[in-house]
């Protein structure tokens, strides 16, 4: 399992300066890639988008590639200020640097011009994003399994409740019978155990109120859903239909179930469905 949220950097010395190229993710129902690469390395957007496909299936994809010059050293700081003073004094401006100015030359890395594509550039290009790429994959992945771990641990809570309910069901329609007879006694109206239209009401009620078949689906969707967790690949979209089956027989299961105790059970399931369903929309 992987998470579509990730990051990842990496930089490639070339010549005097670095290719550092930049990748994150965040969450998108399919695959959304945007790059952004300087106008002379544009013929590489293919490569380096092929190389993004292979490890990322959905989500929203930036990728950004640049040229940084290298951090300036003692003699590269004193040419510029000689540079400015020059160019002061050619203006007749007066020409005090401070330490904020000598911070900014010794620490500027602003992107320097970038050179035609050449065998050098596209081998430090392609070397950078494939870099990069392996640590965004990696973050996606360490997210995954942190996720594994939420949805299985959830998955329990969910397969308690439906135990519970399936535990609870049979005996409703005979506690609903007992309610039944004690209402008759209630009302004097003295009915036999066998009187035809007392059995025929709790007859109808037990076919109202049954809910096998539901109990069986949700227990079937929740099975496939643990042994889709637990696959390698794609599983975003197909988990998302499986949490709407199991949405579906929930609800149902809660207009049909007529007792207290299995709707305390059924608001823990939705719950808990829902906060694995916004979960899973950060799940690959």
């Amino acid at each position: 399992m992987k998470s579509m949220t990730g990051f990842g950097r990496a930089s490639v010395p070339l010549g005097d300066a670095t290719v550092v190229v930049q990748v994150n993710s965040v969450n998108r129902k399919s695959l959304d890639l945007s790059m952004r690469l300087p106008d002379v390395w544009a013929s590489l957007e293919p490569s380096i988008a092929e190389a993004v496909r292979e490890v990322a299936s959905r989500g929203k994809v930036h990728l950004q590639v640049g040229l940084e010059a290298a951090s300036g050293d003692e003699a590269k700081v004193g040419a510029a200020l000689d540079r400015l003073q020059s160019i002061a004094d050619a203006n007749g401006i007066s020409f005090q640097p401070d330490a904020r100015l000598l911070w900014e030359i010794a620490n500027d890395r602003r992107a320097t011009a970038e050179p035609e594509l050449d065998e050098a550039v596209e081998v430090a290009v392609l070397e950078a994003a494939e870099e990069a790429l392996r640590s965004f994959a990696a973050m996606r992945a360490r997210e995954g399994e942190a996720l594994l771990i939420d949805f299985l641990t959830r998955l329990d809570v969910l397969k308690r409740n439906v135990a519970a309910v399936a535990e609870r069901a049979p005996h409703v329609p005979v506690l609903y019978r007992d309610v039944l007879f004690k209402r008759l006694r209630d009302a004097d109206l003295d009915l036999d155990v066998s009187d035809e239209r007392v059995l025929k009401e709790v007859a109808l009620f037990a076919d109202r109120c049954d809910i096998t078949e539901e109990i069986t689906r949700l227990k079937s969707h929740l099975q496939q859903l643990e042994t889709l967790l637990r696959t390698e690949g794609e599983i975003g979209r197909k988990g998302e239909f499986i949490l709407q089956e199991v949405g579906r027989e929930i609800h149902t299961i809660g207009s049909k179930a007529n007792d207290l105790e299995i709707s305390k059970n059924v608001i823990e399931l939705k719950n808990e469905l829902e906060r694995i369903r916004e979960q899973m929309a950060n799940v690959e």
